[in-house]
Protein backbone atom coordinates (compact mmCIF):
# COMPACT_ATOMS: atom_id res chain seq x y z
CA UNK A 1 0.00 0.00 0.00
CA UNK A 2 1.21 3.71 -0.57
CA UNK A 3 1.32 6.28 1.47
CA UNK A 4 -0.74 9.35 0.48
CA UNK A 5 0.38 12.90 1.54
CA UNK A 6 -2.47 15.31 1.97
CA UNK A 7 -2.42 19.03 1.26
CA UNK A 8 -5.06 21.82 2.09
CA UNK A 9 -5.67 25.09 3.32
CA UNK A 10 -8.07 24.00 5.86
CA UNK A 11 -9.28 21.15 7.84
CA UNK A 12 -13.15 22.21 7.78
CA UNK A 13 -13.51 21.80 3.61
CA UNK A 14 -11.19 18.64 3.78
CA UNK A 15 -13.00 16.41 6.13
CA UNK A 16 -16.80 18.12 5.45
CA UNK A 17 -16.68 17.57 1.78
CA UNK A 18 -13.87 14.99 0.97
CA UNK A 19 -13.62 13.00 3.69
CA UNK A 20 -15.44 10.15 1.82
CA UNK A 21 -12.23 10.33 -0.14
CA UNK A 22 -10.00 9.81 3.19
CA UNK A 23 -11.87 7.23 4.64
CA UNK A 24 -11.40 5.46 1.53
CA UNK A 25 -7.81 5.81 0.99
CA UNK A 26 -7.44 4.27 4.55
CA UNK A 27 -10.25 1.39 4.04
CA UNK A 28 -7.81 0.32 1.24
CA UNK A 29 -4.87 0.44 3.65
CA UNK A 30 -3.32 3.65 2.66
CA UNK A 31 -1.38 5.54 5.05
CA UNK A 32 -2.79 8.98 5.17
CA UNK A 33 -1.43 12.36 6.18
CA UNK A 34 -2.43 15.18 6.25
CA UNK A 35 -1.04 18.87 6.24
CA UNK A 36 -3.30 21.64 7.06
CA UNK A 37 -3.04 25.32 9.18
CA UNK A 38 -5.59 24.53 11.72
CA UNK A 39 -7.09 22.56 14.56
CA UNK A 40 -11.24 22.67 13.56
CA UNK A 41 -11.22 19.04 12.65
CA UNK A 42 -7.95 17.89 13.01
CA UNK A 43 -9.00 15.62 15.90
CA UNK A 44 -11.73 13.65 14.07
CA UNK A 45 -9.27 13.09 11.18
CA UNK A 46 -6.50 11.84 13.69
CA UNK A 47 -9.12 9.90 15.22
CA UNK A 48 -10.18 7.80 11.70
CA UNK A 49 -6.28 7.39 11.83
CA UNK A 50 -4.40 10.14 9.93
CA UNK A 51 -1.35 11.75 10.65
CA UNK A 52 -1.68 15.44 10.63
CA UNK A 53 0.93 17.88 10.13
CA UNK A 54 0.38 21.80 11.32
CA UNK A 55 1.62 23.57 8.44
CA UNK A 56 1.60 27.55 9.18
CA UNK A 57 -0.50 29.31 6.06
CA UNK A 58 -2.13 32.46 5.34
CA UNK A 59 -4.39 31.51 3.29
CA UNK A 60 -5.47 34.57 1.47
CA UNK A 61 -2.67 36.71 2.32
CA UNK A 62 -0.19 37.76 -0.46
CA UNK A 63 3.11 38.16 1.49
CA UNK A 64 5.69 36.79 -0.73
CA UNK A 65 7.99 36.01 2.34
CA UNK A 66 4.90 33.56 3.78
CA UNK A 67 4.34 32.10 0.49
CA UNK A 68 8.38 31.34 -0.03
CA UNK A 69 8.73 29.78 3.69
CA UNK A 70 5.59 27.57 2.67
CA UNK A 71 7.12 26.11 -0.32
CA UNK A 72 10.43 25.39 1.74
CA UNK A 73 8.32 23.67 4.19
CA UNK A 74 6.41 21.48 1.80
CA UNK A 75 9.95 20.74 0.41
CA UNK A 76 11.13 19.65 3.59
CA UNK A 77 7.65 17.93 4.66
CA UNK A 78 8.31 15.63 1.05
CA UNK A 79 11.89 15.04 1.98
CA UNK A 80 11.12 13.42 5.94
CA UNK A 81 8.18 11.85 5.06
CA UNK A 82 8.84 10.55 1.10
CA UNK A 83 5.25 10.10 -0.11
CA UNK A 84 4.11 7.76 -3.11
CA UNK A 85 1.65 10.44 -4.23
CA UNK A 86 0.04 14.05 -2.87
CA UNK A 87 -3.14 15.75 -3.04
CA UNK A 88 -3.39 18.97 -3.27
CA UNK A 89 -6.30 21.15 -2.50
CA UNK A 90 -6.93 25.04 -3.77
CA UNK A 91 -4.71 27.33 -5.05
CA UNK A 92 -1.73 27.99 -2.43
CA UNK A 93 -1.28 23.53 -1.66
CA UNK A 94 -1.04 23.58 -5.67
CA UNK A 95 1.07 26.11 -6.39
CA UNK A 96 3.63 25.91 -4.20
CA UNK A 97 3.00 22.46 -3.02
CA UNK A 98 2.54 21.34 -7.20
CA UNK A 99 6.40 23.06 -7.36
CA UNK A 100 7.82 21.17 -3.78
CA UNK A 101 6.24 18.02 -5.54
CA UNK A 102 7.94 18.70 -9.28
CA UNK A 103 11.00 19.73 -7.59
CA UNK A 104 11.51 16.69 -5.29
CA UNK A 105 10.25 14.69 -7.99
CA UNK A 106 7.04 13.17 -5.98
CA UNK A 107 4.23 12.71 -8.36
CA UNK A 108 0.69 14.51 -7.55
CA UNK A 109 -3.03 15.45 -8.34
CA UNK A 110 -4.07 18.83 -7.84
CA UNK A 111 -7.98 19.98 -7.59
CA UNK A 112 -9.05 23.22 -8.77
CA UNK A 113 -11.60 23.86 -6.29
CA UNK A 114 -12.46 27.79 -8.04
CA UNK A 115 -10.49 30.34 -8.89
CA UNK A 116 -11.38 33.16 -6.82
CA UNK A 117 -10.99 36.79 -6.72
CA UNK A 118 -7.18 36.55 -7.83
CA UNK A 119 -8.26 35.24 -11.83
CA UNK A 120 -10.07 38.62 -11.42
CA UNK A 121 -6.61 40.85 -11.11
CA UNK A 122 -5.98 42.45 -14.02
CA UNK A 123 -2.02 43.72 -15.68
CA UNK A 124 1.17 42.32 -13.86
CA UNK A 125 -0.74 40.45 -10.81
CA UNK A 126 -2.79 38.16 -13.34
CA UNK A 127 0.23 37.56 -15.02
CA UNK A 128 1.97 36.50 -11.98
CA UNK A 129 -0.72 34.49 -10.92
CA UNK A 130 -0.81 32.73 -14.31
CA UNK A 131 2.88 31.61 -14.43
CA UNK A 132 2.98 30.61 -10.56
CA UNK A 133 0.14 27.80 -11.79
CA UNK A 134 1.58 26.77 -14.83
CA UNK A 135 4.88 26.43 -12.32
CA UNK A 136 2.46 24.93 -9.54
CA UNK A 137 0.78 22.54 -12.08
CA UNK A 138 3.29 21.73 -14.81
CA UNK A 139 4.72 18.25 -13.65
CA UNK A 140 0.56 17.18 -12.69
CA UNK A 141 0.00 13.70 -13.19
CA UNK A 142 -3.78 14.77 -13.49
CA UNK A 143 -5.50 18.15 -12.62
CA UNK A 144 -9.43 17.93 -11.54
CA UNK A 145 -11.24 20.99 -12.31
CA UNK A 146 -15.23 21.37 -10.56
CA UNK A 147 -16.99 23.44 -13.75
CA UNK A 148 -16.24 23.52 -16.95
CA UNK A 149 -15.40 26.87 -17.29
CA UNK A 150 -12.69 26.96 -15.06
CA UNK A 151 -10.99 23.98 -17.42
CA UNK A 152 -11.68 25.80 -20.34
CA UNK A 153 -9.75 29.16 -18.70
CA UNK A 154 -7.17 27.19 -17.73
CA UNK A 155 -6.35 25.60 -21.08
CA UNK A 156 -6.56 28.98 -22.71
CA UNK A 157 -4.08 30.26 -20.30
CA UNK A 158 -1.65 27.39 -21.44
CA UNK A 159 -1.87 26.23 -17.44
CA UNK A 160 -1.69 22.30 -17.98
CA UNK A 161 -0.68 19.39 -16.12
CA UNK A 162 0.25 15.83 -17.44
CA UNK A 163 -3.90 14.86 -17.63
CA UNK A 164 -6.83 16.68 -16.56
CA UNK A 165 -10.26 15.62 -15.04
CA UNK A 166 -13.77 16.87 -15.13
CA UNK A 167 -16.03 16.21 -11.85
CA UNK A 168 -19.52 17.99 -10.38
CA UNK A 169 -17.81 19.43 -7.87
CA UNK A 170 -16.96 17.74 -4.53
CA UNK A 171 -20.44 15.75 -5.29
CA UNK A 172 -23.30 15.73 -2.44
CA UNK A 173 -23.36 13.14 0.67
CA UNK A 174 -26.72 11.71 -0.16
CA UNK A 175 -27.23 9.80 2.93
CA UNK A 176 -26.04 13.03 4.94
CA UNK A 177 -28.09 15.38 2.86
CA UNK A 178 -31.30 13.27 2.95
CA UNK A 179 -34.57 14.37 1.14
CA UNK A 180 -36.17 16.29 3.59
CA UNK A 181 -40.52 17.06 2.89
CA UNK A 182 -41.39 20.13 2.03
CA UNK A 183 -41.99 22.40 5.20
CA UNK A 184 -45.34 23.20 5.50
CA UNK A 185 -45.57 26.59 7.38
CA UNK A 186 -48.99 27.37 9.09
CA UNK A 187 -48.09 30.99 8.81
CA UNK A 188 -47.60 31.44 5.16
CA UNK A 189 -44.16 32.60 5.35
CA UNK A 190 -41.69 32.79 3.29
CA UNK A 191 -38.31 31.47 4.40
CA UNK A 192 -35.39 32.43 2.16
CA UNK A 193 -31.51 31.44 3.88
CA UNK A 194 -28.31 32.27 2.64
CA UNK A 195 -25.55 29.84 4.05
CA UNK A 196 -21.73 30.74 3.52
CA UNK A 197 -18.82 33.28 4.54
CA UNK A 198 -20.06 37.11 4.73
CA UNK A 199 -18.29 39.07 2.17
CA UNK A 200 -18.68 40.61 -0.87
CA UNK A 201 -17.91 38.24 -4.02
CA UNK A 202 -20.68 35.96 -1.98
CA UNK A 203 -23.44 38.77 -3.42
CA UNK A 204 -24.20 39.76 0.43
CA UNK A 205 -24.66 43.22 -0.70
CA UNK A 206 -27.44 42.26 -3.30
CA UNK A 207 -28.79 40.08 -0.59
CA UNK A 208 -29.27 42.48 1.60
CA UNK A 209 -30.66 44.95 -0.99
CA UNK A 210 -33.29 42.30 -1.65
CA UNK A 211 -33.73 41.27 1.77
CA UNK A 212 -34.80 45.27 2.86
CA UNK A 213 -37.27 45.28 -0.74
CA UNK A 214 -38.88 42.57 0.33
CA UNK A 215 -39.97 43.68 3.49
CA UNK A 216 -40.71 46.70 2.10
CA UNK A 217 -43.20 44.59 -0.47
CA UNK A 218 -44.73 41.89 1.40
CA UNK A 219 -43.51 42.61 5.33
CA UNK A 220 -44.06 39.80 7.58
CA UNK A 221 -44.64 37.34 4.94
CA UNK A 222 -41.22 36.96 4.06
CA UNK A 223 -38.25 35.86 6.63
CA UNK A 224 -34.86 36.44 4.92
CA UNK A 225 -31.96 34.98 7.30
CA UNK A 226 -27.75 34.34 6.87
CA UNK A 227 -26.27 31.66 8.56
CA UNK A 228 -21.98 32.04 8.60
CA UNK A 229 -19.43 34.00 9.63
CA UNK A 230 -18.33 37.40 8.08
CA UNK A 231 -14.91 36.69 6.40
CA UNK A 232 -15.17 40.68 6.03
CA UNK A 233 -16.07 44.06 7.60
CA UNK A 234 -20.19 43.59 7.10
CA UNK A 235 -21.03 43.46 11.01
CA UNK A 236 -22.42 46.99 11.05
CA UNK A 237 -24.64 45.82 7.95
CA UNK A 238 -25.97 43.29 9.26
CA UNK A 239 -26.89 44.65 12.64
CA UNK A 240 -28.57 47.69 10.83
CA UNK A 241 -30.60 45.01 9.01
CA UNK A 242 -31.06 42.81 12.08
CA UNK A 243 -32.36 46.21 14.07
CA UNK A 244 -34.46 46.80 10.81
CA UNK A 245 -35.90 43.78 11.32
CA UNK A 246 -35.85 42.61 7.23
CA UNK A 247 -32.34 40.44 7.99
CA UNK A 248 -31.77 37.34 10.71
CA UNK A 249 -28.28 36.78 11.55
CA UNK A 250 -27.99 33.30 12.51
CA UNK A 251 -23.95 32.49 14.00
CA UNK A 252 -21.87 29.90 11.93
CA UNK A 253 -23.22 26.13 12.39
CA UNK A 254 -21.15 22.94 12.23
CA UNK A 255 -24.35 21.59 11.14
CA UNK A 256 -26.59 23.41 8.62
CA UNK A 257 -28.91 20.10 7.44
CA UNK A 258 -31.42 21.40 10.02
CA UNK A 259 -31.51 24.95 8.89
CA UNK A 260 -32.09 23.76 5.12
CA UNK A 261 -34.85 21.36 6.15
CA UNK A 262 -36.55 24.92 7.44
CA UNK A 263 -35.97 26.93 4.54
CA UNK A 264 -38.07 27.33 1.47
CA UNK A 265 -35.57 27.96 -0.53
CA UNK A 266 -31.53 28.60 -0.43
CA UNK A 267 -30.30 31.53 -1.83
CA UNK A 268 -26.50 31.90 -3.18
CA UNK A 269 -26.08 35.46 -5.34
CA UNK A 270 -22.37 34.27 -6.19
CA UNK A 271 -20.10 36.29 -8.39
CA UNK A 272 -18.61 32.94 -9.00
CA UNK A 273 -17.83 29.27 -6.95
CA UNK A 274 -15.80 26.20 -7.90
CA UNK A 275 -18.91 24.03 -7.32
CA UNK A 276 -21.45 24.92 -4.70
CA UNK A 277 -21.84 22.46 -1.69
CA UNK A 278 -24.51 24.82 -0.45
CA UNK A 279 -26.49 24.25 -3.47
CA UNK A 280 -25.57 20.58 -3.73
CA UNK A 281 -27.08 19.75 0.05
CA UNK A 282 -29.86 22.56 -0.42
CA UNK A 283 -30.72 20.30 -3.50
CA UNK A 284 -30.22 16.62 -2.22
CA UNK A 285 -32.03 18.16 0.93
CA UNK A 286 -35.25 18.86 -1.61
CA UNK A 287 -35.10 22.38 -1.50
CA UNK A 288 -35.38 25.05 -4.58
CA UNK A 289 -32.14 26.95 -4.95
CA UNK A 290 -32.16 30.81 -6.46
CA UNK A 291 -28.32 30.74 -7.62
CA UNK A 292 -26.27 32.86 -9.85
CA UNK A 293 -26.18 32.20 -13.11
CA UNK A 294 -22.53 31.61 -12.70
CA UNK A 295 -20.09 28.37 -13.05
CA UNK A 296 -19.99 26.66 -10.21
CA UNK A 297 -23.75 27.60 -9.26
CA UNK A 298 -25.95 27.10 -13.28
CA UNK A 299 -24.28 23.64 -12.56
CA UNK A 300 -26.69 22.28 -10.12
CA UNK A 301 -29.80 24.38 -11.33
CA UNK A 302 -31.89 23.23 -14.10
CA UNK A 303 -33.70 26.70 -14.50
CA UNK A 304 -37.35 26.70 -13.46
CA UNK A 305 -37.57 23.16 -12.81
CA UNK A 306 -35.23 22.87 -9.41
CA UNK A 307 -34.92 26.23 -9.42
CA UNK A 308 -34.27 30.44 -10.31
CA UNK A 309 -31.16 31.56 -12.44
CA UNK A 310 -30.71 34.77 -12.14
CA UNK A 311 -27.46 37.44 -13.07
CA UNK A 312 -24.80 38.02 -10.53
CA UNK A 313 -23.97 41.27 -9.52
CA UNK A 314 -27.60 42.31 -10.31
CA UNK A 315 -29.55 43.28 -7.12
CA UNK A 316 -32.83 44.53 -8.97
CA UNK A 317 -32.33 40.63 -10.79
CA UNK A 318 -32.05 38.59 -7.15
CA UNK A 319 -35.02 40.56 -6.12
CA UNK A 320 -37.09 39.77 -9.48
CA UNK A 321 -36.04 36.26 -9.01
CA UNK A 322 -36.66 36.11 -4.85
CA UNK A 323 -40.22 38.24 -5.29
CA UNK A 324 -41.32 35.46 -8.39
CA UNK A 325 -40.56 32.81 -5.76
CA UNK A 326 -43.01 34.39 -3.02
CA UNK A 327 -45.65 34.47 -5.47
CA UNK A 328 -45.53 30.51 -6.75
CA UNK A 329 -47.59 27.89 -5.49
CA UNK A 330 -46.66 25.33 -2.81
CA UNK A 331 -47.03 22.83 -5.18
CA UNK A 332 -44.99 24.56 -7.64
CA UNK A 333 -42.40 24.54 -4.51
CA UNK A 334 -42.68 20.74 -3.80
CA UNK A 335 -41.51 20.00 -7.70
CA UNK A 336 -38.71 22.12 -7.73
CA UNK A 337 -37.67 20.51 -4.45
CA UNK A 338 -38.09 16.37 -6.06
CA UNK A 339 -36.25 18.04 -9.27
CA UNK A 340 -33.51 19.02 -7.53
CA UNK A 341 -33.08 15.62 -5.40
CA UNK A 342 -33.52 14.13 -8.64
CA UNK A 343 -30.45 15.82 -10.31
CA UNK A 344 -27.85 15.02 -7.39
CA UNK A 345 -28.81 11.19 -7.42
CA UNK A 346 -28.28 11.48 -11.62
CA UNK A 347 -25.52 13.67 -11.54
CA UNK A 348 -23.54 14.77 -8.10
CA UNK A 349 -23.34 11.65 -5.98
CA UNK A 350 -20.57 12.11 -3.95
CA UNK A 351 -19.80 8.23 -4.75
CA UNK A 352 -19.25 9.36 -8.22
CA UNK A 353 -16.74 11.87 -7.23
CA UNK A 354 -14.60 9.26 -4.57
CA UNK A 355 -14.22 6.97 -7.58
CA UNK A 356 -12.91 9.37 -9.95
CA UNK A 357 -10.08 10.24 -7.85
CA UNK A 358 -9.45 6.73 -6.86
CA UNK A 359 -9.06 5.81 -10.70
CA UNK A 360 -6.38 8.56 -11.14
CA UNK A 361 -4.81 7.09 -7.88
CA UNK A 362 -4.39 4.00 -8.79
CA UNK A 363 -3.02 4.75 -12.62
Amino acid sequence: MSKILILANNSSGLYIFRNELVLRLLQDGHEVLVSIPDTEHAEELKKEGCKIIHTEMDRRGTNPAHDIKLYKFYRRLLREEQPDIVLTYTIKPNVYGGYACRKEKVPYISTVTGLGSSFEWTGLKKKMIVTMYKFGLKGCKCVFFQNAENKRLFEELHINGKDSKLVNGSGVNLEKHRFEEYPGHKDDITRFLYIGRIMHEKGIDEYLYAAKKLREKYGDKVSVSVIGYSDEDYEDKLNQAQKEKYLKVIPFQKDVHPYIREADAIVLPSYHEGMSNVLMEAAATGRPVLASNVSGCKETVDDGESGLLFEAKNKEALYDAMSFFVETSIDMRKNMGRNGRAKMEKEFDRKKIVAAYIEKISE
